[in-house]
């Protein structure tokens, strides 16, 4: 049973997502070692503000000091000295229970089902391309790759106002966004050349952000949502000549992405394939890892 500390709350954990940056963790990306984990939900059932016993909650997953500069610029995300959920040096959500800082919990609204409260965390970094770039509505953006961050960021765009167009390689998994009025596309042997003012990679592999400038209109920009264990490399020169914009793009808010769920502008029922018990986190893992499968969430 995990210690309290001070400002902290224990919570026990309802359902929790495997996504692609734990993955990554098992191929070594961020020299991690331990319990990962950072989608969840779950109740409160210890914290020193007794208001927040009983909550269904879920959390913010970067523990900030909330002193230094960033922190004071509301930029808590971006702290030297943080640790994050499951990532870096604290514990993650893959347990019966957990501890984060009150400040960083968010309550869940009842009209949202304990198994798509798991969501809030990604919406929330689909969320923080908006925080980031200013998208005209009714803009293109093409979104590369339909694994689960691809889904959910042409759903969070396209529901923003965006005109959004799909590149992916699953016509399964693209029909899931289609009802929302995304356009799908399979991957063509040779992609469209300076044809989208915004482009945004979430293939999760070492060719995406390469593709994307390529398909990123002079001053365009190209917005980096893909986490690879290892190096990319990337001719810099179709970047520089054409004066692209690379924007890197991590976790986002959770105020932003409550009210995407809590209206079902984005659909993410039909994104779950599989649940498994805690005890069976190994064969949770497994069957993450293989094509085409979507989220897999992990229950005590």
């Amino acid at each position: 049973m995990p210690r309290v500390p001070e400002g902290f709350a224990r919570i026990r954990l309802l359902a929790a997502g495997i996504c692609s940056t734990d993955l990554e963790l098992q191929r070594g990306y961020y020299g991690f070692s331990g319990t990962p984990g950072h989608e969840f939900v779950g109740e409160v059932t210890e914290a020193a503000d007794s208001r927040w016993i009983g909550a269904r909650v879920a959390g913010e997953i970067n523990l900030a000091c909330g002193t230094c500069t960033w922190c004071k610029h509301g930029l808590g995300r971006h702290c030297p000295t943080r640790t994050v959920l499951g990532i870096v040096k604290h514990p993650g959500a893959f347990r019966e229970f957990l501890t984060l800082p009150i400040r960083n919990l968010h309550r869940v609204p009842a009209s949202i089902p304990t198994e798509h409260a798991v969501f809030i965390e990604p919406i929330a970094a689909a969320c923080e391309i908006l925080d980031q770039v200013k998208i005209p509505k009714g803009e293109r953006v093409a979104v590369l790759g339909d694994g689960k961050l691809g889904l959910l960021v042409a759903q969070v765009l396209q529901a923003k106002g965006a005109k959004v167009h799909l590149f992916g390689r699953h016509r399964n998994k693209m029909r899931l966004v289609e009802p929302t009025g995304v356009t799908t596309e399979i991957v063509p042997k040779k992609l469209p050349f300076a044809a989208w003012p915004f482009v945004v990679d979430a293939t999760g592999s070492s060719e995406g952000l390469k593709a994307a400038v390529s398909m990123c209109i002079p001053r365009g920009t190209v917005i980096m949502k893909s986490t690879v264990h290892g190096l990319v490399s990337i001719d810099t020169a179709p970047a520089i000549v054409n004066e692209i914009t690379l924007i890197g793009s991590r976790c986002g808010r959770f105020e932003a992405a409550l009210p995407l769920l809590s209206s079902g502008k984005v659909n993410v029922g039909s994104m779950i394939s599989e649940e498994f018990p805690l005890d069976r986190a190994p064969e949770a893992f497994a069957t993450a890892a293989k094509k085409g499968v979507l989220k897999v969430l992990l229950r005590p």
